[in-house]
């Protein structure tokens, strides 16, 4: 199964040169069954590298291009009244699938947005009184154009706490980018999608095994520190819900399995803790009025907070 994961991750570099992190991080949060946000400047590769990871998976995937005049029932479904049974038929959404990609998802309002709390949260989708249960796994993968884009709309906070991970994505160096032109001049990347990698069920028995990765009382106790310690700092507001420690050990289980270890060490809180923690912090302006720098709060919590 790790094989099949590190040819996944050759896949999506292939895709999207230079972008060998948020593959990592992708397939992390993919093992860690959560929800990632990949934010960044418009054509930097942020749909590829979804839709790639999205392909390369025997499962079922959908697409919502997010607009401003989407609606609610464009992502659940909706029941329509048939008149010749007397009955109304659901119709479901696109939701229903494994992997959703939420594109361009703060091209609309917080009101349509929060159409995925219960999607994210607990895997179920309630229609006029009607609870129902979405596949396993169930994967949202959100983009979103870089804050104050002309038609954004900012995330709201219980939004973003519900994405496991935040990615980053920026252009490559200039090596990478020539690279890539050269590339495209002769018809194509360098590794081309020739199907699924990987079955449904097989990502359901790693995500099990990954979960079960143990975790003793100290590590436990330094992933506390560090959510106590981003709280308190004077930057921040703080932000982070219990929710937010829960996301660390959970990415920080999943990349201990990806590594082959017996536990989670702190070594691997460190890993991920900036990719999980960034997005959900609120930073205050300074007093000459620019925001502070999320990841480097996290990183400077990270080189502060005692290693046990």
């Amino acid at each position: 199964m790790r094989q099949k994961l590190h040819s996944l991750h050759q896949r999506l570099t292939g895709t999207v040169l230079g972008a060998e992190t948020p593959s990592f991080l992708l397939i992390t949060a993919l093992l860690a069954n959560g929800h990632v946000l990949i934010q960044g400047a418009p054509g930097i590769g942020k749909t590829s590298l979804a839709a790639t990871l999205a392909r390369s998976i025997d499962a079922a995937f959908s697409r919502i291009q997010f607009t401003p005049d989407l609606l609610p029932a464009d992502i659940t479904g909706y029941s329509i009244y048939h008149q010749g049974t007397g009955q109304f038929q659901f119709i479901p959404g696109p939701v229903f699938s494994n992997i959703v990609l939420a594109d361009e998802i703060n091209r609309t309002s917080p009101r349509i947005q929060s159409a995925l709390f219960e999607c994210m949260s607990e895997q179920q989708v309630t229609v006029d009184g009607v609870t129902r249960r979405l596949n396993s796994p169930f994967m949202v993968i959100a983009t979103q154009n870089n804050l104050f884009s002309t038609g954004t709309f900012p995330l709201p906070e219980p939004q973003l706490d519900r994405f496991l991970l935040g990615i980053n994505m920026t252009l490559p160096d200039l090596e990478t980018q020539a690279r890539l032109l050269q590339l495209h001049a002769q018809r194509g990347p360098q590794f081309q999608e020739t199907g699924p990698l990987l079955h449904a069920d097989e990502i359901v028995a790693a995500q099990a095994e990954a979960a079960a990765v143990p975790v003793n009382d100290r590590v436990c106790r330094y992933i506390t520190l560090v959510c106590e310690s981003l709280r308190r700092t004077d930057g921040g507001r703080g932000t982070l819900s219990a929710r937010a420690a829960l996301a660390v050990m959970r990415a920080a289980q999943a990349a201990a399995w990806l590594d082959e270890a017996k536990a989670v060490y702190p070594d691997h809180v460190k890993k991920i803790a900036a990719a999980v923690l960034a997005h959900r912090l609120v930073i205050k302006d300074n007093r000459h009025g620019q925001a502070g720098d999320p990841v480097s709060t996290v990183e400077n919590v990270l080189a502060n907070v005692p290693v046990p």
